[in-house]
């Protein structure tokens, strides 16, 4: 991947999420895209950010982590993260995000735990 790629793949799941899949660094470069893709997302739906493939994730990147927790949050909905890698998971564990942030091993254990029944 050239430097500063970031994939961005939006599906909304039959189980009535949304699941975003990011691929490449997350960073001051292409953080903004992440922004307009989640206020793009249907509000009232939770979300899963797919981050398995995220190399790299900068503060801006956080911030936009912590953008989609208050925009889910305000909906009434919430948010799971998915396959954090090593040093992203370190990341969130510096800025205590992990607490905040539900992980999960997979998008279908993400969306076991979000449905009333998971």
């Amino acid at each position: 991947m050239p430097e500063y790629d970031l994939t961005i793949d939006v599906r909304r799941h039959p189980v009535g999420a949304t699941v975003v899949v990011l691929a490449g660094e997350l960073d001051y470069h292409t953080a903004p895209r992440l922004h307009r893709a989640v206020e793009r997302t249907a509000e009232a739906l939770p979300l899963v950010l797919d981050l398995t493939l995220l190399r790299f994730c900068d503060s801006l990147g956080v911030a936009e982590l912590i953008f989609a927790f208050r925009r889910t949050r305000a909906a009434g909905t919430s948010l799971a993260l998915v396959g954090t890698t090593p040093d992203v998971g370190r990341l969130l564990a510096m800025t205590g995000l992990d607490r905040l942030l539900p992980r999960h091993e997979s998008v279908d254990a993400a969306l076991g735990a979000l449905r009333p029944d998971g």
